[in-house]
């Protein structure tokens, strides 16, 4: 009896934890899991504080461009400006639609920055698969770092000159702007493009063509589905930059029907005074189709971010 005993303690002992137990037909607990599990869910409290300071960059800003937007010219003279308007002054948005003619502004801007987004993502995809493909060839690797040198050129050095070419050909429309986004993007979306693209298995397009796939379909059906990712990062920046920009479409649109909606902004601008009130209503209806569209496509853009860095 005693020998028994002794055997089937053994046994008990020898059974790994988390495993059945062969005698009992019971199950043990793994040893050490709420452990790693308490590691795995602990908070980084310093991490936290960090994102929520700064979040108030953001969060503060905004705030007070809400509580300007919804308040009188008296009341906004009256205190700090961080105070809640009571009563609220709905007035300014209409205004600012007024003034504005905030429709056919937000049809210029759309129109641009959509056609701009379009022509970006397909010429810049093919231009840096071209190069991503024959960056071994001299010629090829000599377009590469020639674009790459555009990219320390500032905009206000070649203004002037490009005033004059877009006049002189017929470009200082909404057309004309929309080529020259897709231009002067070329620079960095074709680096963007090519360091993915040069991540991709080459074997993926020999098999392709081991099928009897041309170069085009090759692209078309094999590399551009991949490129989804770096597609969302471009498109998004692309469009950011066309709907924001203020610079290119003063100096370049020439008729104030096919103005957009910064250049229409700037009509609260006023030699010796600024309407703030009806300015800030109008930042806040330019701004928010473009949270909109980020709203919606924020998962693409967080996935070809993270996917992009991955590759």
């Amino acid at each position: 009896m005693t020998t028994a005993t002794t055997t089937l303690a053994q046994a008990e002992e020898a059974v790994p934890t988390g495993t059945t137990d062969a005698v009992g037909g019971r199950r043990r607990p793994r040893r050490g899991r709420g452990r790693e599990s308490d590691d795995t869910r602990r908070i980084n409290w310093w991490a936290t504080a960090l994102i929520a300071v700064c979040s108030l960059t953001v969060i503060i800003p905004l705030y007070l461009a809400v509580v300007v937007a919804l308040k009188t010219p008296d009341q906004l003279v009256s205190g700090t400006g961080f105070e809640w308007p009571n009563p609220v002054n709905w007035g300014n948005f209409a205004e600012a639609w007024e003034r504005t003619n905030f429709p056919q502004a937000l049809t210029n801007t759309a129109l641009i920055t959509v056609g701009s987004v379009v022509f970006t993502l397909l010429t810049s995809s093919i231009v840096a698969y071209a190069l991503a493909r024959n960056i071994h060839r001299p010629f090829f690797k000599g377009v590469f770092f020639y674009l790459l040198a555009a990219l320390f050129i500032p905009f206000p050095i070649i203004m002037l000159p490009l005033v004059k070419q877009t006049a002189i050909l017929g470009l200082d429309n909404q057309g004309g702007m929309i080529v020259l986004y897709t231009i002067y993007g070329l620079s960095l979306n074709v680096f963007i493009y090519t360091a993915y693209i040069r991540s991709i298995p080459i074997e993926l397009e020999e098999a392709a063509r081991v099928d009897g796939a041309s170069t085009w379909r090759v692209f078309w059906q094999v590399i551009f589905p991949l490129l989804a990712p770096m597609n969302a990062t471009v498109g998004i920046l692309t469009c950011v930059w066309a709907w924001n920009d203020f610079i290119m479409p003063l100096v370049v649109l020439t008729d104030p029907a096919a103005r957009t909606l910064p250049l229409a902004q700037y009509v609260f601008q006023g030699q010796f005074n600024t309407d703030y009130t009806t300015a800030f209503a109008s930042y806040l209806m330019a701004m928010a189709p473009l949270l909109i569209v980020y709203v919606f496509s924020q998962r693409w853009v967080i996935s070809g971010v993270t996917r992009g860095s991955i590759k």
